[in-house]
């Protein structure tokens, strides 16, 4: 039985799917450490990213060994597990699905095995060519329904070459966004897109190399960063080192929902820390949407950090006002028809002694369908709030992602279909304000050249090129 792992899960308010996390991905080449538990508490750091399935694959120079399933990272492992993970190299994965459904034949790292031997890979991202790639694939090839399945069929297509030969050449050809750690049973590769949408970053332990998703990845295991993975770049780890090819020229488009949303706030990206930019952005928004208020409180924990820059900035006092249920956890019980109807209760339930006859800023990080805030807005009037004006620390998210984050459609979207002040009337709040795309590109310091920001205003970097894109592509050729 799954036990509880302190998030809310979709079965208790299926009808308000907000953005799932793009995967997390982790390497590490270390002779004699214990990789399978480096690589267990560095996905556990991840596991923020994805908590649909999880995997291991260790080497120990002979044959590659892969243990994943269903469920989060300390449900799928225990010590026993562990312990029979043995070598000097490893990946690991923990995923929300983008392509393909979420089962066990889709949980990763993949593995291919050859005449020349095994190929294991873990990917973070989404291709928006599968389909065309599949093609080149023989019948039955491939038995997942994944881009990463077909990845790593491709790579380990030809056995005679070394395998960032095959890399190297293959890569130009994949479109979209991936962020991939790979092995053979000796080597460890990493390879990000030329966009560099999703991040990948390269760490030292005193005996070896980590690659992951976030610094904060890298902190956990003791290892010190030594920087981003660049877009284009391909990296290849074992007894030589860490030797780097370029495969694409460099195209930064990093995602700016990273900053949002995804990354943990104790990770940086391009040399700033994720909760830094957070803060600033509650204080470009108090400058963009004040108000006069007597409380500024978050949505926790989403809404923290800018709400603790929104209360900076303003001088309005910061507050707790809402309490989360840390312990609402992925039951897979479906609740019953009364406990359906307390919705966001059983995750949120509101301070009355602090809320009573105040005037309230409520600080979010975004909006999806809407239905949670429009909750939450009921609620604090009920506890007693005699104004609720919600801040929102990102623009209007309107458009889906293709790049490896799981949001509604774009007519699910509440932003894709009305305006601002039809989405303030549809909650049920005094006044709404949104974070101003400028505002937002100015908290990370990066260039706006230098980001991915299609979800919010339709601009994909990457051209869609066709319709035969989306999560279940390939089962649809089945």
């Amino acid at each position: 039985m799954l036990k509880g792992d302190g998030r809310l899960g979709h079965d208790l308010d299926p009808q308000d799917r907000g953005p799932q996390d793009a995967c997390g991905v982790f390497g590490v080449w270390a002779p004699g450490e214990d990789v399978s538990k480096l690589t267990y508490y560095g996905l556990y750091a991840l596991q923020h990213r994805g908590q649909e399935s999880a995997g291991i694959a260790v080497s120990e120079g002979s044959r590659i060994l892969v243990y994943k399933d269903m469920g989060l990272v300390a449900q799928v492992f225990d010590e026993s597990i562990l312990g029979t993970l043995r070598g000097h190299l490893s990946i690991g994965h923990c995923r929300y699905s983008t392509t393909g459904s979420s089962v066990w034949e889709n949980a990763q790292p993949t593995l291919s095995s050859t005449d020349g031997g095994g190929l294991a890979l873990a990917h973070n991202g989404n291709l928006i060519n599968t389909a065309q790639l599949a093609e080149r694939l023989a019948p039955g090839a491939i038995r997942a329904t994944t881009d990463t399945e077909v990845l790593t069929a491709l790579l380990a297509q030809d056995a005679t070459r070394p395998v960032d030969d095959v890399a190297a050449e293959l890569l130009p050809e994949v479109k979209g966004a991936y962020s991939l750690v790979w092995m053979n049973e000796t080597t460890l590769f990493a390879a990000r897109d030329p966009q560099g949408i999703r991040p990948l970053v390269l760490g030292r332990l005193e005996r070896g190399w980590v690659v992951a998703s976030e610094t904060a990845a890298l902190d956990i295991v003791g290892a010190s960063v030594i920087r981003e993975i660049e877009p284009g770049e391909l990296l290849t780890i074992d007894e030589r080192g860490v030797r780097s090819r370029r495969f694409a020229e460099a195209n930064p488009k990093g995602c700016l929902f990273e900053y949002v949303y995804l990354a943990r706030p104790d990770t940086t990206i391009a040399g700033r820390g994720v909760q830094s930019t957070r803060v600033e952005v509650g204080r470009e928004l108090a400058r963009e949407h004040p108000v006069d208020a007597d409380l500024v409180i978050p949505t926790p924990e989403s809404g923290t950090p800018a709400a603790i820059g929104y209360a900076e900035q303003s001088g309005i006092p910061y507050g707790q006002g809402l309490v989360k249920n840390s312990y609402v956890g992925r039951t897979f019980i479906q609740p019953s028809q009364t406990i359906r109807q307390l919705g966001i209760r059983l995750k949120l339930n509101p301070l009355r002694e602090v809320i009573e006859g105040k005037r309230l800023v409520v600080v979010d990080d975004s909006i999806v369908r809407g239905n949670t805030q429009r909750a939450i807005v009921k609620m604090l009037r009920e506890a007693g709030a005699i104004e609720v004006h919600v801040r929102i620390s990102s623009p209007p998210v309107a458009w889906p992602c293709f790049y490896g984050i799981d949001f509604a459609t774009r007519a699910e979207l509440i932003a894709g279909s009305l305006s601002v002040e039809e989405i303030r009337s549809s909650l049920g709040a005094d006044s709404l304000g949104y974070i101003s795309i400028e505002g937002l590109t100015r908290a990370t310091t990066l260039p706006a050249d230098r980001l991915c920001r299609a979800c919010f205003d339709g601009r994909y970097p990457i051209p869609i090129e066709d319709d035969r894109v989306g999560k279940f592509v390939l089962e649809a050729r089945r």
